[in-house]
């Protein structure tokens, strides 16, 4: 007996995804958060190889506008040229190395970098201006000294780079998920942009975790139990759970549930506590929309909300605002993540302050959903110091729904979908 269990162990924990269809059980081994090795796996299967997002159009309005960050564990420039041509090169000097532009943010026609002094043009071309004989004629025929340019795609006004030179296109690996940036870039007729800056922060968990969090509905009414109380008074009836509408496998990864809230949403749906002055303002807002994209369309936008997984790493939370957030792994245990706030082009001022005061009340870095979150998730990463005695995670929830059968809001379809490419990715085939 006690060697069949022995047995059984080695081979359940040889694979750290169980996917067994036919009898309904989705389960994760712990392991897959925690081991140094898997991490260092994941940059190079799965960070080095995917579209990552890099950040939106409306964040360099104009010619030479410039923003850095670090995606996907490498330092990156973003800026437009003096022609207004987008680039994303890699913020590190071809001479010795050291970050060419080391502020955040800024409008310039040219990087250099403060070691040795050397310069480029805002289209990534070496602009060095040396005493003859220092170096050989023809330096640089090559391009050695240019910054180095990242894979750089778009959709719509939402911009990626891919590490990979051989990777397919970013609409291919979109797949299906473009219907969700559609969908937000129809908010207005003018577009979406990045209100405010951006929030940075860091979570003492796997990232994989904050994915599977971010559309996850079994959670709600537990874990923002606070803000649900606080939601009733607000709305002046009961906050009940979204009513969701649709729970949507959009392939490579991608995952989306969909439904009906009963928080307001500033592009155009009403609540009680906006007054009655609002009420018109976001039927006219409603009108709009449907004059442009029909009244079935102009629904889905306007009442539903929506909790998207981009793989591996982008969450959009188009709910009672819209977030957009990205983390990366600095250990197994600690993630960086950086979030921002998305609003309608040219939307009124007291819509705006509704937008950012929803933001800020739950999605916000301080908001009531937030460090509820963060709490939930380093508190599981600190029971997985057991995982040895207790190995696996169950995400099992609805998978015999799967028949024909709607997935309901706190089923974990979107998790598996997100699970099965990570597994397919890393060598799980």
């Amino acid at each position: 007996m006690p060697d069949t269990m022995v047995t059984q162990n080695k081979t359940r924990e040889s694979s750290l995804v169980v996917d067994d269809r036919e009898n309904g059980l989705f389960r994760v081994n712990r392991k897959a958060f925690l081991d140094e090795e898997i991490l260092h796996m994941e940059r190079e299967k799965i960070f080095n190889r995917c579209w990552l997002f890099l950040g939106h159009a409306s964040e360099l309005p104009n010619p030479n506008d410039f923003v850095t960050r670090n995606v996907g564990g490498k330092e990156l420039i973003f800026n437009r040229d003096r022609k207004g041509e987008f680039h994303a090169f890699l913020n590190t000097c071809p001479h010795r190395g050291a970050m060419v532009e080391r502020q955040e943010s800024g409008n310039s026609i040219a990087f250099k970098c403060f070691y040795h002094g050397w310069a480029f043009n805002n289209n990534g071309n070496y602009a060095t201006r040396h005493q003859k004989g220092t170096y050989p004629e023809n330096f640089n025929h090559d391009g050695c000294a240019n910054l180095i340019p990242v894979k750089l795609e778009q959709y719509r006004d939402f911009f990626f780079v891919n590490y990979d030179d051989g990777a397919n296109s970013l609409d291919s690996y979109l797949a299906d998920a473009k219907i969700i940036f559609d969908l937000i870039d129809q908010h207005g007729p003018d577009g979406m942009e990045v209100v405010g800056g951006a929030q940075k922060y860091s979570i003492r968990s796997n990232w994989k975790l904050l994915m599977e969090n971010s559309y996850d509905g079994y959670h709600a009414l537990d874990t923002h139990e606070t803000y649900f109380k606080y939601l009733t008074e607000a709305i002046g009836g009961p906050a009940e759970m979204p009513k969701v509408t649709n729970v949507m496998n959009l392939k490579n990864g991608h995952a989306s549930i969909e439904g009906d809230a009963p928080w307001g949403r500033p592009v155009a749906k009403w609540i009680p506590a906006w007054g009655e002055n609002a009420k018109s303002e976001v039927e006219e807002i409603k009108r709009e929309v449907v004059s442009r994209v029909g009244a079935e369309r102009a629904n889905r936008i306007c009442q539903l909300g929506r909790n998207t997984g981009i793989f591996p790493n982008l969450v959009i939370n188009d709910i009672m605002a819209i977030t957009i957030r990205t983390f990366y792994p600095v250990e197994p245990g600690v993630m960086n993540v950086t979030a921002w706030a998305l609003g309608v082009k040219g939307e009124k001022r007291d819509f705006r302050k509704r937008r950012l005061d929803n933001f800020l009340e739950f999605l916000g870095p301080g908001g009531f959903a937030t460090p509820d979150d963060v709490e939930a998730l380093e508190s599981a990463y600190r029971g997985y110091a057991a995982y040895k005695l207790a190995p696996w995670n169950d995400i099992s929830r609805g998978m015999s729904r799967g028949q024909g059968e709607p997935f309901k809001a706190d089923d974990e379809e979107q998790m598996r979908c997100f699970w099965r490419e990570w597994d397919r990715r890393m060598g799980g085939e």
